[in-house]
Parts: C-alpha cells; structure tokens; sequence
C-alpha cells in the first residue's frame, strides 16, 4: 500500500528539489506524450503536499498552483491508484469543484494516475483531462500509469545527479582543507613540545609543565579530527547489516559514553523510549548516530553558558520510525539547516573543535538506512533533530 502520509510526502517532495524551479523539459514531453496518448485537451504532471498543488509541467494548459483544497487530484491521492472518471460534473467528489463548476475551469473528463516514489510514498500524479465528456481504453490506462512511473524515474535521476553534483563539490573543498585543518594542531603540538624541552634545558620545571599541558590538548583536538574523518569514511564504505535490535539498550550505551562530557558542563540527558521498543537497523551505525547527534547537542547547547538539557525520543508512526533529539542551545538559522549536513561545514560554529563531519556523517547513516534527517526548531528553544527511518 503506497505511503500518502503528509509528513514522508512533504520530506520525499524536498528531496526532489523540483517545486519552484524552472519546468524540467523530460516532465514536460512525458505531459505533452499523455496529452496525445490519450486524446485529451490537457495533460499535467503535479506535485501535492499538505498545502498546495504544483503543476510543474503540464501540456495544453498553462502550469499554475492551487490550493490543496481545490485540486481534484489531492482528492483521488489518499487512494494512490488509477482513475479516471467519464463526466467529472456528475461524480459526487468533483461536482462542486472549481476546476469542473466553471470557477477555475469546465473540466468533464478526467483521469490520473499516482507518482509513487521508490520508497512508496505518494506525491502527486499525472492527470489528463478535457471539457468534454470521455472514457479510456485499457491501453491509454496502462500507458498512463506507465508515463507515471517513467515521471518518478526521472525525478529520481534529478535527485542523484543533484547529489553527484554536490558531493563532487564537497569532496573538492574537503581535500583543500583537510591538510590545513589537521596541520594546525600538528603544528601546535610540535611547538609546545620545543617549548617543554627548552624549559627542562633550563631547569623551569613550571613553563615545561604548562608546555605539556598545551601540547596534550593539541593532541586531543588533532586525535578528535582524525576520529571523524575515520568514523565518515568507513560510514562510506559500510555495508548496512539489518537486525532487530532494542534502541532503548542502543541510547543506554551511547549516554553511557557521553557521561563525562555531561558531567564537564553539568548537562541533563532524558530518554523517552518504550525498553520494548526494537527497531530493524545496524546497531553499530545507529550507535554512532546516536553518539554524534547526542555530542552535537550537548557541545552547543554548552555554548550558551547554560546548563544542557537535552532530550531523546522515539516513537514509531505509520511510514516507520521517528527519532528527535532536541536541546536548549542556540538553534540552528533556518538558511543553515540544509548547509551543516555538508562535509567540513560548522555553521556560525567556525571555531567549533573537530572538522564539521558529525552531521555529515550521520546524513549518511540515515541515508543509508532509506531515511532521512533534518533539522527544525525545538520545544526547548534550540534545536530538533529529526530523523525519520523507514519500517523494513
């Protein structure tokens, strides 16, 4: 049964990035192909979330938008499947619509047929229709379903080639930086460490002390750096295993390991997941998630200078798993919420220890669990990382 929740519709339609853009030519000769196909004066290929419906290409009629509540295609989505209906006038779901009433236009005939994403999620249709009345042939109906279906493909061809473009440019900027990142530290380290053996060559037992103490914690921010660049690249390379695990015992382990951090800024840590609670996944990967968004949060919320509080739930809806971790720090500017998930991106937080791969690196756990993370505005007044993960 293809998923028509709003919440996993709304996600799959920004993974697209195709409402507001210029019209895709290959959506528009699949419209124009429909349009002939079945012998109608209009064909359209629309987008629909919670609000609106986007007629991002469309043959014989002028693309426009509309409210969700006039479309005649957000009436048929909920059922996700093939319709089409002689004299739209006569149906009791469409006689009083503006499209068929004579308001927005005089449509009779009308088909559609559902676009369901590769993860199952419903986000609109392909629709033909005209002012007169008419029917199709089991022949037109197969091929508008398959026209559908080669939308879908070619919206996913957009999404990867949009990926490819950006990771090509992520992987150039991270390989200019990553040698500058890491020498600072180095070059830190080596220089107390001068400076320690000159204040044991001169017997200042204190300057050579203070020396050690600066060179050990340009260690720990170099050792840091290279923790995440490790934990990135051999999050690229893993196989995803899938196994019934208990996310409870997951969360438990990985607070366990951030006790000390907690205790150094007197940080407060709830969990709000049901023990019974088990969830398909890799535990090692969801762990190191868990590990990074929990040390994410603490680490700025910390930095307003205020004790940290910090919350994880998780519950179970009806596209999957949803797991928030909120905090009471400064949030997340809503024109950086999709740049911090880039490799070597930090935010506002330039000066934040580490080389910005925490967020990337839990994109690609999610990511490759069939999931998704975003980040939105917290109950508690920072910010609400929210990951979704399909049911298996």
């Amino acid at each position: 049964m293809p998923i028509t929740d709003a919440a996993a519709r709304r996600e799959a339609i920004a993974d697209y990035r195709i409402v507001g853009v210029p019209a895709e030519p290959n959506l528009e000769g699949l419209a124009r192909l429909a349009r002939t196909l079945c012998h109608v004066g209009g064909a359209v290929i629309n987008i629909i979330d919670d609000r609106y419906q986007y007629q991002v290409a469309a043959a014989g009629v002028e693309a426009a938008i509309c409210d969700v509540e006039d479309s005649m295609c957000a009436v048929v989505l909920p059922d996700a499947r093939h319709v089409w209906v002689p004299d739209a006038s006569t149906d009791e779901r469409f006689a009083e619509n503006p499209f068929v009433t004579g308001a927005r236009g005089q449509v009779r005939f009308y088909a559609s047929s559902p676009l369901i994403t590769p993860a199952g999620v419903a986000i609109g249709t392909l629709c033909v229709f005209d002012d007169a009345t008419g029917s199709l042939t089991a022949q037109q109906s197969a091929a508008l379903d398959l026209l559908a279906g080669q939308a879908v493909e070619v919206l996913e061809l957009r999404r990867l080639t949009h990926e490819l473009e950006r990771s090509n440019d992520q992987l150039a900027h991270f390989t200019s930086q990553i040698s500058h990142d890491l020498r600072n530290p180095l070059t830190a380290l080596m220089g107390q460490i001068d400076l320690a053996l000159a204040g044991l060559d001169d017997g200042d037992e204190l300057r050579a002390t203070r020396a050690l103490g600066r060179a050990d914690a340009a260690a720990a921010r170099m050792n840091t750096m290279i923790t995440e660049l490790l934990s990135f690249a051999r999050v690229g390379g893993a196989e995803i295993r899938r196994e019934r695990a208990a996310l409870g015992a997951i969360a438990e382990g990985v607070i366990a390991d951030l006790e000390r951090a907690q205790a150094a800024c007197d940080a407060r840590i709830a969990v709000r997941i049901d023990p019974d609670d088990a969830i398909v996944c890799d535990p090692a990967l969801i762990a190191v998630l868990l590990q990074n968004l929990l040390a994410n949060a603490l680490k700025f919320a910390a930095s307003t200078g205020v004790a940290p509080v910090v919350e994880l739930a998780a519950r179970q809806g009806p596209t999957g798993w949803v797991i928030t971790i909120d905090d009471n720090g400064p949030g997340v500017a809503a024109h950086l919420r999709e740049r911090v998930f880039d490799i070597m991106e930090r935010g506002d937080a330039a000066d934040a220890p580490g080389l910005g791969l925490g967020l990337a690196t839990s994109r690609r756990i999610v990511t490759a669990h069939g999931g998704r993370i975003a980040i939105e505005d917290a109950a508690l007044g920072g910010a609400r990382l929210r990951v979704s993960l399909p049911a298996v």
